[in-house]
């Protein structure tokens, strides 16, 4: 029972991040005086949005990184996405939970994936056109995020196939009845920048483990601009301060 608890509970974490709205909280969005500057004044339960010392995301300054034995990222992830599903704020893609990360000999199951344009990370002060993250919780609750950045190049065969089964109405999903592979939008290095950060998005919780990917990844401009009509404005929070803490590499 206790095990069944954990697990319901680590797929409500999946389905709230990024563009969900956690119980107890407030409608939310990019813009106007429901906008990033305001979240932590709209609910009780956003709070951290605006007290919060460990936000994300935050700009990384390749100068000031640490240089540190880290360890490999270890991914294990199948073709196991089930929907994709438009809630207002993002495009997300539900799994089944059978993908996952491993995280000093622990395993982060892959609970869903979804993406901001521009980039919500910057790399010395410049944002990408595109990212991606990779929302993982452990058997505990415990969150861990890979993000992808992307810039404009070739095509992207698998963001081309999420893009296709994307609806255009708010709240909609539509079920995959063809296979994606999350793997497919990694870059085959793996190597990363770590910090301990926070969700994104409200209720922007801390505690987050964050691995961002230093490879890009490449799309179309035909397939970022497909993504932009979707919302019409960006979805990006901007890059939030660093204070005290230390980004490796």
């Amino acid at each position: 029972m206790v095990k069944r608890k954990v697990l319901a509970g680590i797929a409500l974490v999946g389905l709230t991040f990024a563009g969900g709205k956690p119980e107890n909280g407030a409608h939310w969005g990019y813009t106007g005086k429901i906008g990033p500057a305001y979240w932590g004044d709209l609910s009780p339960a956003y709070i951290m949005c605006k007290i919060g010392k460990n936000q994300s995301p935050i700009d990384i300054d390749e100068r000031k990184a640490v240089k540190a034995c880290l360890q490999p990222l270890k991914v294990d992830y199948t073709a196991d996405s089930k929907y994709v599903v438009n809630n207002g704020h993002t495009v997300k893609v539900v799994t089944a939970g059978k993908s996952y990360i491993e995280v000093d000999g622990k395993k982060f199951y892959l609970l869903q994936f979804h993406f901001h344009a521009p980039s919500e990370h910057t790399v010395n002060g410049k944002h990408y056109p595109f990212e991606a993250h990779f929302v993982h919780a452990d058997r505990e609750g415990n969150l861990a995020v890979v993000a992808v950045l992307f810039k404009v190049g070739k095509e992207n065969p698998t963001l081309e196939r999420i893009l296709q089964y994307t609806p255009t109405g708010v709240g909609e999903k539509r079920y995959l009845t063809v296979k994606v592979n999350p793997a497919l939008l990694l870059p085959q290095e793996k190597d990363y920048y770590y910090y301990s950060g926070s969700l994104t998005t409200p209720p922007c919780s801390e505690g987050v483990r964050w691995f961002v990917m230093k490879t890009p990844m490449e799309m179309s401009k035909g397939q970022l601009q497909k993504f932009e009509e979707i919302f019409g404005v960006p979805n990006n929070r901007p890059v939030q301060p660093l204070n005290a803490r230390k980004v490796l590499k």
